[in-house]
């Protein structure tokens, strides 16, 4: 064999080992996602999750170094989407509004990371949960993005008399959340990406014929 062949074998090599690593790290973050929204991150437990992968325990814990950076990566992936999705550095602010509701819709294909978040939240309101201080990092970011999109739409004069950006920043989100919570109840009931235009439309004028497809510089933002 020569130098060139076995080079080439060695990095074969390499990119199976990688493969078959992000492969395993995958699996973890998805049997996390199930566990986390079933129970809860503090009933949650390695064990349960590295049983449903197949592994020790001992074995996950060579992918993540514990259980607070398993939480972070499981709420990185699920931001990664969003962040596709909502043109949060669109200075169109009907075109974030627009994402919002793509987002919405995109959420109900995803029930069980709505789920996730939607317990996390919950929990996360006890200053020391390890997700306490990525939900106020991300409601505040949330909140500024979308009162930034609504002092665009006011300055076009596209924002109805009687409502304030901030006032209709907090109000989106509020019913956001609130919308996911039922949903997960009895999703028969509503449809969330429907319910949110409505709103929007309430208090905005917005075209919701034109395509966001090309908005850049998005970012992480509340499901």
């Amino acid at each position: 064999m020569t130098n060139t062949d076995t080079t080439a074998t060695a990095q074969g090599r390499r990119r199976g080992t990688y493969a078959k690593t992000e492969a395993t790290r995958q699996a973890i973050l998805d049997a996390a996602l199930e566990v986390f929204s079933g129970s809860g991150y503090r009933a949650g437990s390695l064990r349960e999750i590295a049983l449903r992968v197949g592994m020790s325990e001992a074995g996950l814990l060579h992918h993540f170094r514990n259980k607070s950076a398993l939480l972070e990566a499981v709420l990185e992936e699920k931001d990664e989407r969003a962040r596709t999705i909502v043109p949060t550095g669109s200075e169109d602010g009907a075109a974030v509004l627009r994402g919002l509701v793509d987002l919405a819709a995109y959420n109900a294909s995803i029930p069980g990371v709505v789920e996730l978040f939607a317990t996390l939240s919950g929990e996360a309101t006890a200053p020391d949960h390890p997700a306490h201080a990525y939900f106020v990092r991300r409601y505040n970011f949330t909140r500024t993005t979308i009162e930034r999109a609504l002092d665009n739409l006011e300055r076009d004069g596209r924002l109805r008399h009687g409502m304030t950006p901030r006032r209709a920043a907090i109000t989106i989100i509020a019913m956001m959340d609130g919308l996911q919570v039922q949903w997960l109840l009895d999703r028969s009931v509503l449809d969330m990406a429907e319910e949110l235009k409505a709103l929007f439309a309430t208090f905005a004028d917005i075209d919701w014929d034109v395509d966001t497809a090309g908005d850049d510089e998005t970012a992480e933002v509340a499901s």
